[in-house]
């Protein structure tokens, strides 16, 4: 996928959402389809198995594009608004894997890109945050829902209320991050991280992922009773027969699994 401001890059099973919206990858209409878009191809293709998003070296993405959205009426909003939720909810969804190599700037939309992934490493230097406020409106693509189920509510609610930016430091210590990495240093850590699930077993990693994600909508029997179907349906999986196999054969950690 090649679009104007997001590609999709591949090597070695590892999958690049990368942006490039010169200058700090505001999150104008035509960049959110065009992040939709990679993650839907990134989230179809058999041969990526783990997913980095990345905003470049300088910055993620520093929020939506104020100047585009200033001109827009309540009606128009109405219009886009569920658009914008799942352009980023489709990397949300994407059932491999997801990583967020964080940069400089990760406000408002971009930080909401962010929340999107599995987890994040941010560089020493990185901010994250919803200032929307300071506009007179409030996180309109998951912040909300999505940065609550993060850090806790109060937490979520002081980081909106005052719109301030997060440090790496105290980003980490919050759970907002789940890693920092010296300036220069993120996308090689995300790779390294993503390389661990490039041959891993497929179709586990996503029912785990599933079992997680769907399974905080939910009450706890319900959750389990996700969790349980999940289980039972990998021992329909090639993995799981190689896995267990090499296990009694080899001893842990040495299956070589095919994805299947």
């Amino acid at each position: 996928m090649q679009g104007e401001f997001v590609r999709l890059e591949m090597a070695d099973s590892i999958g690049t959402i990368r942006l490039d919206r010169p200058k700090m990858n505001a999150l104008n209409v035509q960049l959110q389809e065009e992040i939709r878009e990679a993650a839907t191809e990134a989230a179809d293709r058999d041969d990526i198995r783990a997913v980095i998003v990345y905003g470049g070296e300088k910055v993620f993405a520093a929020g939506a594009d104020i100047k585009e959205m200033a001109g827009m009426s309540y009606t128009d909003m109405v219009r886009r608004s569920g658009a914008l939720q799942s352009s980023l909810t489709a990397v949300a969804r994407i059932p491999k894997p997801v990583v967020a190599a964080v940069t400089g700037y990760a406000l408002g939309g971009g930080c909401e890109l962010a929340l999107c992934a599995d987890i994040r490493i941010a560089a020493a230097d990185a901010n994250l945050g919803q200032p929307e406020i300071a506009l007179g409106i409030i996180p309109g693509a998951g912040g909300t829902q999505r940065l609550s189920r993060l850090v806790g509510p109060a937490k979520a609610k002081e980081i909106i209320f005052t719109g301030r930016f997060v440090a790496a430091d105290e980003a980490l210590a919050i759970g907002l991050v789940d890693k920092v990495v010296p300036i220069g240093q993120v996308y090689a850590e995300a790779v390294a991280w993503a390389s661990r699930f490039a041959t891993g077993p497929a179709y586990a990693l996503r029912a785990a992922k599933e079992a997680v994600d769907r399974g905080l909508e939910v009450d706890l029997e319900t959750g389990l009773e996700l969790e349980r179907q999940q289980f039972t349906a990998l021992f329909a999986t090639e993995d799981r027969s190689i896995g267990m196999t090499s296990f009694i054969e080899n001893g842990p950690g040495k299956a070589v699994f095919e994805g299947r």
